[in-house]
C-alpha cells in the first residue's frame, strides 16, 4: 500500500510551511537594501521659498557593503549650483533642519555651476571621505557611528538631501528621504499572512 503525502491532512506539513514562510521573509528583509526616496522643491526648503525648480532623489543603503547610492535629478533652479548633500538628523521626522550628514560643501562629482542637471554615484560609508568631518566626530568619532546615526536618521524620517544655489545660499531645494517597501519583502510578507490565515480557518474547521 502506498503512502499518499497530503498537506491539508498533515498538521505538521503546515506548521513547517508556514514557518518556512516566515523565515524566508526575515532573511529576505535582513538582506535587502533600503531606499529611500525624495520630492524636491522650494516651499519645502526652510525657510521655505517660492522658486518653480523640482528634482527628485533617490538614495539606496546597503548595510552589508556599508554603501549609499545617491541618484538625484533636477531642473528650473533660479540660481546655479553651489552645493548638495544629504543632512541628519532633524529634531522632528519630516520638518525642521540638521547638519551636514555626507560631503561638503557637496557629494563627489556633483555638478556645480548649472540651473538643471542629474548626479548618480555610490558612496563608500567606510570612508571619511564620504562624510563631514563633524558628523563622523559628532558620532563617536568614526565612520561606523557616522553609518548608524545616518541609517538612524533614514530609518525615522529625520534626513532630507537638498540643493543650494547662488539664489538661495541656504538651499533652494530639499525634500525628506521616505522609505520605499521593497517588492519582494511585501509579497513575501502577503504569502507569510496568507498561510497563517489559511492554517488557523483549517484548525477551526
Amino acid at each position: 500500500m502506498g503512502c499518499t503525502l497530503n498537506l491539508l491532512t498533515q498538521p505538521m506539513m503546515k506548521r513547517v510551511l508556514l514557518v518556512f514562510a516566515f523565515a524566508s521573509l526575515s532573511a529576505q528583509i535582513a538582506c535587502a537594501q533600503l531606499e529611500y526616496q525624495a520630492f524636491l522643491d522650494g516651499p519645502s526648503e526652510s525657510p521655505p521659498n517660492a522658486s518653480p525648480a523640482t528634482g527628485f532623489a533617490d538614495v539606496t543603503y546597503n548595510p552589508t557593503l556599508h554603501t549609499l547610492h545617491v541618484n538625484v535629478s533636477w531642473s528650473g533652479l533660479t540660481g546655479t549650483t553651489t552645493a548638495s548633500h544629504i543632512h541628519a538628523a532633524t529634531a522632528s521626522p519630516g520638518t525642521g533642519t540638521a547638519g551636514i550628514a555626507t560631503t561638503t560643501p557637496y557629494f563627489s562629482g556633483f555638478p556645480i555651476g548649472v540651473t538643471a542637471g542629474t548626479y548618480d554615484n555610490t558612496l563608500d560609508l567606510t570612508q571619511t571621505s564620504s562624510w563631514n568631518a563633524s558628523y563622523i566626530s559628532g558620532n563617536g568619532g568614526t565612520t561606523a557611528g557616522a553609518e548608524a546615526a545616518l541609517a538612524s536618521a533614514l530609518a525615522d524620517d529625520k534626513a532630507y538631501l537638498n540643493i543650494h544655489t547662488t539664489t538661495f545660499g541656504g538651499g533652494e531645494i530639499r525634500g525628506f528621504l521616505v522609505l520605499v517597501p521593497e517588492p519582494s519583502s511585501l509579497a513575501l510578507l502577503g504569502l507569510g499572512a496568507g498561510m497563517a490565515a489559511w492554517y488557523r480557518r483549517r484548525k477551526a474547521a
